[in-house]
């Protein structure tokens, strides 16, 4: 292969890790915790149980298991030390004569049963162990006779059979000679240690996101519209400026609502009175076509000089309270059929969750949305699809729609589209903005979909 081909390839297997490599972090984002206390303790203990675990492979592979063949061959080179000897004189005195010294120097017992063969010793124990295979390793290097093994001799004993010639010699000694309880200190002390540190460090974090949960309640709420009177800053410095932020942020929106508010308040109620005396003056005036436009645009004035009042009214400050959701779509759709007559309305049920809301506010959402959809169709449905976290109230129409593209427009301030919703049905373009800031003050939003009853479908997005 030359260097032209070489190139691609190794760039197209590179690629092909690449991609494999996005997959699995991919994959795994979806079992990783989504909240700040999980991925923060993840990040505190993962290196801790790594780094444990390490330590212990590490240990568990050049101390432990160095030490251990060490004595094991050790124990071996005796055992075959003293096989040589019994070997060389007579088995039982010289059994008689190594056991006081073995026993006081080296804590082995030696037996000698004449006569007998391996095939009366049997093996016995588990022999997957490090410990058994070390013995097996060592005892087949040293000893080079037939033996067998019984790892349960006794209780922490061990025993070697060894083939002599003329019988079976029997090697005893404690577990202690060949396995060092530093391994179980070493493992119990990494487990200790690793638990308490986690436990540290959950604690500590515990304390650490507690100021950042009640941040982040107290801007939801703040952002529903809610009152937050207990809320101070605490916890870390980057938090409490963070608090402290939110604060005047709170207080400067109140301001401007209220700025707001109150101008439009000031100049609806200022134009009132001129349009009352103009009203008056045409009504004393012989009827003319003249006349007839200046009422008609007398009366145009005052509808949209009521539609800023309602709008100034939306922002007017209202408690939150838990409200029956099913009695406010009822008297919404009451208040609906009031105005339109001639239009049927379907309330399904399922509605009857309670919700804290602003419930006066909601109201005239519901209202301009309901009277919307009986003003451009035939019929209306309204429903109600609940689910684990926000629930969806559903207005639907058989009219003409609006068109995708122009879904956004409906909700700006004053804005009428002139090829479904004209001058000539009514409105001055506030009703959608009114529904919109009002679910928005609440956390959630109104969106505009294409209806399966052919018109258009408005949702209600409400956080439970």
């Amino acid at each position: 292969m030359n260097k032209a081909t070489a190139k691609p390839f190794r760039l197209a297997e590179l690629f092909r890790r690449l991609r494999f490599d996005l997959a699995f972090f991919h994959w795994l984002k979806h079992y990783l915790p989504r909240g700040l206390y999980g991925r923060a303790l993840l990040i505190l203990v993962t290196p801790v149980i790594l780094a444990q675990a390490v330590a212990t492979y590490v240990f568990y592979e050049r101390h432990w298991q160095t030490v251990t063949n060490r004595l094991t061959h050790a124990l071996a080179g005796e055992i075959g030390v003293a096989a040589t000897r019994m070997s060389e004189g007579d088995p039982a005195q010289m059994a008689e004569s190594l056991r006081a010294a073995l026993a006081q120097k080296l804590d082995i017992d030696i037996l000698y049963d004449p006569g007998k063969t391996l095939a009366g010793y049997p093996a016995r124990g588990d022999y997957t162990t490090l410990l058994a295979r070390m013995l097996h390793k060592g005892l087949d290097e040293k000893l080079e006779r037939p033996y067998s093994l019984d790892l349960r001799h006794a209780r922490e004993w061990i025993a070697v059979h060894v083939q002599l010639e003329p019988g079976v010699m029997t090697i005893i000694f404690p577990e202690r000679r060949v396995y060092t309880p530093t391994a179980t200190i070493f493992v119990i002390w990494m487990i200790g240690s690793s638990a308490l540190l986690s436990l540290i460090a959950i604690l500590f974090m515990r304390k650490q996101i507690r100021p950042i949960r009640r941040l982040a309640d107290a801007a939801e709420r703040i952002g529903r519209g809610e009152d937050v009177p207990h809320f101070r800053p605490e916890g870390a410095r980057e938090v409490r400026q963070a608090a402290v932020n939110l604060i005047i942020m709170r207080d400067r929106l109140r301001r401007q609502i209220a700025q707001r508010t109150g101008m439009l308040n000031g100049v609806s109620h200022d134009l009132r009175t001129p349009l009352t005396r103009m009203k008056l003056q045409l009504a004393l005036m012989p009827e003319t076509a003249e006349i007839a436009g200046l009422k008609a645009d007398v009366r145009d004035m005052t509808e949209m000089i009521e539609a800023y009042l309602s709008f100034a009214r939306g922002e007017d400050p209202e408690d939150v309270a838990p409200t029956r959701l099913s009695v406010l779509l009822e008297a919404a759709v009451d208040s609906a059929r009031r105005l339109h007559p001639s239009v049927p309305f379907y309330l399904e049920k399922g509605g009857d969750a309670v919700i804290r809301l602003r419930p006066k506010a909601m109201g005239r959402a519901l209202g301009n949305v309901i009277g919307n959809a009986a003003r451009y169709g035939n019929s209306v449905w309204i429903s109600v699809r609940p689910g684990q976290k926000f629930i969806d109230i559903i207005v639907d129409d058989d009219g003409p729609g609006v068109p995708p593209e122009k879904r956004e427009d409906v909700f700006r301030p004053f804005m009428r589209l002139e090829e479904s919703r004209n001058l000539e049905t009514g409105g001055v373009g506030l009703g959608m903005t009114i529904a919109r800031d009002i679910l928005r003050h609440h956390g959630g939003d109104a969106l505009l979909e294409n209806s399966p009853r052919g018109g258009l479908r408005v949702v209600f997005h409400l956080p439970l």
